[in-house]
């Protein structure tokens, strides 16, 4: 599948906000937010007027670039998620973050969830014991995720067993055993991307 290879920063600044995509890179001086907030190409300081569809689409393309997913997959996830009971919008928020790139992202085992989404596809993740290497799989509650014992001498892991993890109530994480757990379902609540889900239901809904 076609994947986005070009410069992180620029999705960013399309978006006019931070997305998080370079992990540390984005909490310092160094991001590109903080030079050049205004969108990019020759146009990027004009002012132009937003239609409400361009509203719509624009929260649909930031929610895509903050979860790393391409339009098929997006549209996909969507479709699941207007089939299942309950609020579409929330529910695809849901199903967002339960996939396994997402959750290695939130036990702060990357720090990014491109990083994340690499380590996943490198094999260095099981769940329940088994080896998981696909990135949207999606987890549900009583999952185990643990960084698999020939990973755990590397420096990336190494470095993180000295970390102070904060995780969101849905999710545990041991740092010293490099092991995290689905405790349940995110509710919207525990859900701090900034997302108005209500656009893209309205988006896909025409």
């Amino acid at each position: 599948m076609a994947r986005y290879t070009g410069a992180s920063c620029r999705l960013c600044r399309r978006e006019g906000q931070k997305l998080f995509l370079k992990g540390e890179r984005c909490y310092s001086v160094k991001c590109a937010m903080e030079k050049r907030s205004y969108a990019p190409g020759q146009h990027g300081l004009s002012r132009k007027k937003i239609s409400e569809y361009g509203i719509q689409l624009r929260e649909k393309q930031k929610a895509k670039r903050f979860y790393g997913l391409q339009e098929t997959q997006f549209r996909n996830l969507f479709e699941k998620a207007a089939k299942k009971k309950g609020i579409t919008g929330e529910n695809l928020l849901i199903m967002l973050e339960t996939r396994m790139d997402n959750v290695v992202f939130r036990l702060g085992f990357a720090s990014s969830r491109k990083e994340a989404r690499q380590l996943v596809t490198h094999g260095h993740f099981t769940v329940n014991g088994r080896k998981l290497d696909i990135p949207s799989a999606m987890l549900k509650p009583g999952d185990v995720v643990k960084v698999k014992e020939k990973s755990t001498n590397s420096p990336k892991f190494k470095e993180i067993k000295e970390m102070s993890i904060s995780v969101p109530p849905w999710i545990s994480v041991d740092v010293e055993r490099l092991e995290g757990k689905v405790i349940a379902l995110p509710s919207r609540e525990d859900i701090d991307t900034p997302i108005s889900e209500h656009l893209i239901v309205e988006l896909y809904s025409k």
